[in-house]
This record gives structure tokens, sequence and C-alpha cells, in this order.
């Protein structure tokens, strides 16, 4: 049963974040388990019947969801071999994380973020998307109104190509949308303090529920976009 995540939660990421090598990981290996791990598996339980109400084939094993705490650092600068945060995906089961679809939770010592949307660019899945906004501006719109988007504390985010023009008669609402790259829904401003409480699974299931009808949107232009990739 998930209480929220303990205090050490926090201070093994900050611990983590000043100590990252592999020598104090081995170390500390049973604290990553008892604190990070086991909170996150917890929350991931309490989480699954809300998910499922949105998708029944979602992957919802916690050790699918839930990030490794080993970072990929083959292609990167930043050679820290760990995370200093956790995150956690609830995406439809066997498909690959780039670009799929996406509810995401994340926890760091700075935020608690969550929302949903695509992971990364997904050239084929937001140009279906600028379809349907072309082709049916009132569905989209009404989608946005229905998920109560954007507002002071759901925030629409993602990269944008910068010299995208916009089609003539597009809905103003439509706009901040048509040129992303990516585009995912995010909670902002939540006091990290919620983290420490059990409320939180309630508050984080609020908003995926809310965002059920965006999700529906981005997964059907996801499997549009496959589609016609696919041939």
């Amino acid at each position: 049963m998930f209480e929220g995540f303990p205090e050490e939660t926090i201070r093994f990421f900050l611990d983590l974040r000043y100590h990252n090598d592999v020598t104090f990981f081995k170390s500390h290996q049973e604290e990553y388990k008892a604190f990070v791990r086991e909170p996150f598996y917890a929350f991931i339980e309490e989480l699954t019947p809300t998910v499922q109400l949105i998708a029944d084939d979602m992957e919802i094993r916690p050790f699918k969801c839930l990030a490794r705490i080993r970072r990929d650092i083959r292609f990167t600068k930043d050679k820290s071999p760990f995370r200093d945060h956790m995150w956690l995906l609830f995406r439809r089961g066997a498909e690959e994380r780039q670009g799929c679809v996406t509810y995401w939770f994340e926890l760091s010592p700075e935020v608690v973020e969550w929302g949903v949307g695509m992971w990364g660019y997904n050239r084929p899945g937001m140009d279906a998307l600028r379809r349907r906004m072309v082709s049916k501006p009132k569905e989209v719109t009404q989608i946005l109104k229905q998920c109560g988007i954007p507002c002071d504390s759901l925030h629409i985010s993602g990269d944008s190509y910068k010299r995208m023009p916009l089609p003539e008669g597009l809905p103003k609402e439509l706009g901040m949308l048509y040129s992303r790259k990516e585009i995912y829904v995010k909670r902002a401003h939540t006091p990290l303090s919620l983290c420490y409480s059990k409320e939180l699974v309630d508050v984080v299931s609020k908003d995926f529920l809310r965002l059920k009808p965006l999700y529906e949107l981005l997964r059907s232009a996801a499997d549009e976009g496959k589609a016609q990739l696919d041939g």
C-alpha cells in the first residue's frame, strides 16, 4: 500500500547526485530498494485501476513501468552512471518508448510532475495530429476544453518548428499545438510536500482521468501515423 514517498527518497537522490559512482551505489543498494524502488512500485500499483479505466492495453507491471536507475551513457556527454531522479511511464504494452503515447510521473529533489503526451519526437504521429486539426478543428478544440487545458497549472509543452506556417483559418486555440515537434501536458507548480502524502494517488489519478480525451486523441494520431509509415 502506498502511504506517500518517504523523506529518504529525496535524500537518496541527493546523496546519489553528489556521489554518483558505482562504488557508492553498490554500498547503498538496499536503500535504493527500500526508499525508491519499492515506494514507486506501490505507487504504480495504486494507479493501475485508474490506468486500466483509460485503456486496457497499458503496460502496468511495475518493473516495466519504472525507469532504470542506471543510465545509458553511450550517447550522452553526461557520463554520470545513475539517475538522481526517477520517472515512470504507462504506455501501450510492448510499445517502444521513443515516440510513444504515454502517461508519466517524475520525482526529483526539485519537482514532482506528471502528465500525458508523446515521448520524444514522433513526426508521423504529429503530422496525423496536424491533419486532424485541419479537417476537424472543432473536435480537437472541444477535446482541449474537455481537459481544461491549457490552464495555470496544466501546461502544454514541447519543442516547436520555428518556420512552420499555420494553415489559414486554423482556430487560435490550435495554433499553439500545430507547429509542435512533440507535445505533452504536465501538471506544474505542485508543492514537493505532496509526494510525502498518500493523497498523491488521488491527485494524480484525477488528472490522468481528466486528460483521457487528450490521450485518446494522441493515441489515435500516433496509430494513424504508424499505419501510414508502414504503408
